[in-house]
């Protein structure tokens, strides 16, 4: 299934011909390599010729070769046609050592426009931000959307269930029978675990991080406290400092594996310190080890909050008083409020789920989402069928 996704093609036009890296990070198979090829595709439709352009895949046995910085160098200048501007794109460019220093270097010539991928969130830390100041601009590429995975089918629960399930790596969607699918999933998710946390971070205890993975995936959506993980894994005999939960959470943050969402008091205005939430990047990981629909209030909180970050809204989880707004939406301009849940089936579920916005004393749109078809909006709250707020522009 090769889905264009226009939303980042769009993007990255935007900055087009601008003297800037283009930068595409997110988790690994999550489709940065074919966003690469669709922005050539786009530049020789353009009338770009194909020597012009420089394509290089550092998990590709035959540029082993160049993972050492001036080799690199050296063989792109070598490619490189005189008198016309040539595209250079690098592809997971974290394998090589000192990268930077090239793609500065390339940058600041002003004859090369630079597009790297990279499957850290660090990548753009340390050495490198001072390297670069001012000097890139970055896209986060996430998995499929439901709106990218539908289109080519009728409004569909089927499709959607299916999505709650299975999720949206591109990837899974060339295999037909779940089996064949889970197995890619799963050969994806382990290779992330050993190569890019096991070998980055110098794990030592591989089996102790799976666990630990284990259960975060599991709590997804669900307040997260270093003292409750720690009495989990003592009941299974196994001990962990609070020091190595948060620097696995750390390695996890990382590589995209999960997004952390820190919690702020409404009514008092400040952010709080402690017990984020945790949600995972792709629910077909999940899916691996846990049963998407027997938990099915967690996976829906788990979509909506991945179409919120994909619609570039700062999130944060509400506290108000001693309930829970599950999403707080800042766009810069304005705030949103939103209650994700199953179905507003219950009186008590539909209390619960509008009381806690109807108490918050602002003007800002406030929101409920849910799989019900029937309309539930009341007191200028609106209520929105979770596909029908998937499909939005």
């Amino acid at each position: 299934m090769m889905v264009k996704r226009e939303k980042y093609i769009e993007e990255i036009r935007k900055v087009m011909g601008k003297q800037v890296i283009k930068v595409l990070l997110g988790m690994r198979r999550v489709g940065k390599s074919t966003l690469l090829l669709q922005i050539q595709e786009e530049l020789l439709k353009q009338g770009i010729k194909k020597d012009q352009i420089i394509s290089l895949n550092f998990e590709w046995l035959e540029f082993e070769p160049l993972k050492e910085y001036k080799a690199l160098y050296e063989y792109i200048e070598s490619k490189k046609l005189k008198g016309k501007k040539s595209y250079i794109f690098l592809d997971e460019v974290q394998e090589v050592e000192g990268f930077e220093k090239v793609v500065n270097s390339l940058n600041s010539k002003g004859d090369t426009e630079v597009f790297i991928t990279g499957s850290n969130s660090k990548l753009l830390s340390g050495e490198l931000a001072s390297y670069l100041t001012g000097r890139f601009y970055t896209i986060e590429v996430l998995p499929l959307s439901y709106k990218e995975v539908s289109e080519g089918f009728s409004k569909s629960e089927d499709v959607f269930i299916d999505y709650i399930r299975t999720g949206g790596m591109p990837g899974k969607f060339q295999f037909e029978e779940d089996r064949t699918a889970k197995n890619y999933l799963m050969d994806m998710y382990q290779s992330i675990l050993l190569r890019d946390i096991v070998k980055r971070y110098n794990v030592r205890d591989v089996d102790l991080l799976q666990r630990f993975m284990s259960y975060l995936i599991n709590n997804i959506g669900q307040i997260f406290s270093a003292v409750t993980i720690t009495n989990y894994l003592k009941s299974e005999g196994r001990k962990l400092s609070k020091e190595t939960i948060y620097n696995y959470i750390e390695a996890a943050k990382s590589t995209y594996l999960v997004h952390g969402v820190p919690r702020y008091n409404i009514k008092g205005k400040e952010l709080m310190k402690t017990n984020e939430k945790y949600f995972i990047n792709d629910l077909g990981i999940r899916h691996l080890y846990f049963d998407n629909e027997k938990d099915i209030g967690q996976a829906l909180e788990n979509i909506v909050y991945l179409e919120l970050r994909r619609r570039g809204y700062e999130i944060y989880v509400g506290k108000f008083d001693d309930r829970e707004v599950d999403f707080i939406a800042l766009d810069g301009e304005s705030t949103k409020y939103i209650q994700v849940t199953y179905l507003l089936a219950e009186e008590s579920t539909i209390e619960r789920e509008f009381s806690v916005l109807e108490a918050i004393e602002d003007n800002f749109p406030k929101i409920v989402i849910s799989m019900d078809k029937v309309n539930r909006s009341r007191n200028g709250i609106v209520h929105k069928n979770i596909i029908d707020f998937l499909l939005e522009d």
